[in-house]
């Protein structure tokens, strides 16, 4: 079992492939098909483009603020290449190509950059939750869907997903705690991109590692290579056998790096330097994994017609969302209580009245 040879207390890092794509470990490789690992690659790519112009059409002024998922693509491609129909997705909000993978659209997602809620509907998602905002409340809910399936006996397994800032919550350690008492199947996956905005991981947590956080509460943990797709996928693969055989839950550090800011209100030259930044984009997925393919001859397409008609179609997922029908007042205030208390009942009438008096005022 990977997880024991790589004992997060020895503070191993699990890794098949280095920063130039060659193989280190061919015996620990994945058997995937040539097929499925271009199939990565491409939603790697995509995944990228996609952010690349969600950031771009938010600087246009066309959608609200937005978290860049640049540099993290692996972890979210691997999760969706591992997840099954029927497995739970539980999301922060950084992981875009896992989201893509469980069937949510481009178009859902700019529906909620752009402030309606309709866009974490996920018609097309089969059991996935909209994203979570609010640091580490996710996991709380995806241990109490945990237990549900435990309880009903089914074969379900749940992933979900926090940052390491996120391992510096209560939060965090309570759903820990529960699903190592309760066995639940759940797979714990922290994206370890070094900063909780600008907090760097060395000044939130005294500990080797964040995956060593698994042994107090008693289940099996591993850091892995975040940026190496085929890591991540034999964890991932390694912890849905475990978890769903009955065993428990698993924890997963992706020890990754966010390439861009945090949001797009951020600005990471503030605390982080160039070098740093120069280090780590040696160790981008994307180029990592385009090497890998290279090197046998597996990437047969041009990448530049690749990405133009990408951008083709994320562009038409965009005008679709920006045609959508404009946001009903009345949406703001009715889904909360059954019968609209009166403090929000004056809150709806002092902003009617605003919106009237921005009419005249025009």
């Amino acid at each position: 079992m990977i997880f024991d040879d790589y004992n997060p207390i020895e503070n191993k890092l699990f890794q098949i492939i280095d920063n130039d794509g060659k193989v280190l470990h061919p015996e620990l490789m994945p058997e995937i098909d040539n097929d499925t690992i271009l199939k990565a690659y491409k939603s790697m790519l995509f995944a990228r483009t996609a952010d690349i112009m969600a950031v771009s059409f938010q600087r246009q002024g066309r959608m609200f603020t937005y978290p860049p998922n640049y540099g993290q693509e692996a972890i979210g491609v691997a999760a969706g290449m591992v997840m099954r129909e029927n497995d739970w997705l539980i999301p922060a909000f950084r992981e875009m190509s896992a989201w893509l993978a469980k069937g949510a659209t481009l178009r859902e997602m700019f529906l909620y950059f752009m402030g309606f809620e309709e866009g974490t509907v996920f018609k097309d998602a089969k059991n996935m939750l909209p994203m979570a905002v609010p640091i580490a409340s996710q996991l709380l809910h995806a241990v109490g869907i945990g237990y549900s399936i435990k309880y009903k006996k089914k074969d379900e397994v749940v992933f979900t997903f926090v940052g390491d800032g996120g391992t510096s919550t209560g939060e965090f350690n309570e759903a820990l705690n529960f699903a190592a008492v309760w066995k639940v199947p759940v797979i714990f996956v922290v994206q370890n991109n070094q900063f909780a905005i600008s907090v760097p991981v060395k000044k939130q947590s005294s500990a080797m590692n964040l995956a060593v956080k698994s042994v107090a509460f008693g289940m099996p943990g591993i850091k892995v290579d975040g940026n190496d797709v085929f890591a991540m996928y034999a964890a991932l693969k390694e912890a849905l056998e475990y978890a769903k055989s009955g065993k428990g839950p698993v924890l997963i550090e992706g020890l990754t790096y966010r390439l861009g800011a945090h949001t797009t209100s951020d600005d990471p030259t503030k605390y982080r330097s160039k070098e740093e930044e120069e280090y780590w984009a040696k160790a981008d997925p994307l180029k990592r994994l385009r090497q890998f393919l290279q090197d046998k001859d597996l990437l047969k397409e041009n990448e530049d017609e690749l990405v133009a008609q990408y951008k083709k179609d994320i562009e038409a997922e965009f005008e679709k969302a920006e045609q959508h029908a404009p946001y009903e007042l009345e949406d703001v205030f009715k889904y909360t209580f059954v019968d609209m208390p009166d403090e929000l009942k004056r809150q709806k009438k002092e902003y009617e009245n605003f919106l009237q008096w921005k009419e005249v005022a025009k």
